[in-house]
């Protein structure tokens, strides 16, 4: 896909391989992928770091040990309400302080993204992909106004599991398009995991190991559904432009207020 006009810093990927003999006293070298990611959102720093990939061929992006690579959405730096609890997790705490959606400095295009997520009791949140930040020189609002939205949430008690149409915004689902179909979330306070792969604008949510949201982006029926969600031309103009033109992005997951945890955050891009 072609990219927008977007201030972008360059992806640079390079594999690390392992080679040679080993001994019972030399242990095998880690296979690692080293991505170049935007520090600051305007553009004026980058930076660099090596991360391990996993024997799925998966980059480990989030290690449970700090944040490396992810900073807050118009942001240098991880707002204070993102935290990593004392078993490694990511999590997103209620109450005062500095939030704002966090997101992977480097962007990707064609990639598979997997990560686990649970949530508090009422708690609404969502993974973003495909997300832009900066265009034309500016600093966009909302990350949601351009990215597609893999829907966090507590469908038992969140009143958003009841609006939208028929459960489009439900766990998994692309958020107020398509229903996540089966529906099959667990309870809050339990782990769900979730998986997105986007290959040359096919588009696959999985969750709990099933698939359950298929669609096309950036086709005429992208925008037939844009047109009939709260991003239509009608109802957000400038969402809808952003929203419709093709792009590479950021891949996010997002402050909605409500306590949220993240582990195991790993992706592969794709050919």
């Amino acid at each position: 896909m072609k990219k927008n006009m977007l201030l972008i810093a360059p992806a640079m990927l390079a594999m690390v391989a392992c080679g040679g003999n080993k001994t019972a006293t030399q242990p095998a070298e880690e296979e690692t992928v080293t991505y170049t990611y935007l520090c600051d959102p305007m553009g004026v720093k980058m930076d660099s770091a090596a991360f391990v990939v996993d024997s799925a061929g998966y980059a480990v992006i989030f290690n449970g040990k700090d944040f490396t690579g992810w900073r807050g959405f118009g942001k240098d730096h991880v707002a204070e309400k993102w935290t990593i609890d004392s078993v490694g997790n990511m999590h997103f705490a209620s109450g005062p302080g500095e939030g704002g959606d966090i997101l992977f400095g480097h962007e990707f295009e064609n990639f598979d993204i997997m990560f686990d997520w649970k949530v508090s009791e009422g708690a609404n949140s969502g993974f973003f992909y495909l997300g832009q930040e900066v265009v034309d020189g500016q600093l966009i609002p909302y990350m949601f106004m351009s990215a597609p939205e893999y829907q966090i949430l507590d469908n038992v008690n969140h009143p958003d599991a009841k609006l939208g149409v028929d459960g489009n915004r439900q766990s998994a689902s692309l958020y107020d398009m398509i229903p996540a179909n089966p529906q099959n979330s667990k309870p809050w306070g339990e782990w769900n995991s979730g998986r997105v792969v986007v290959n040359k604008g096919h588009v696959e949510h999985y969750q709990n190991g099933e698939k359950v949201v298929e669609y096309d982006i950036f086709t005429p029926e992208w925008t037939e559904r844009l047109q009939g969600c709260k991003f239509s031309e009608t109802a957000w103009p400038e969402a809808f432009v952003l929203m419709n033109t093709p792009h590479s992005g950021y891949v996010a997951f997002q402050d909605h207020g409500d306590e949220v945890w993240i582990r195991n955050v790993r992706i592969k891009e794709l050919k």
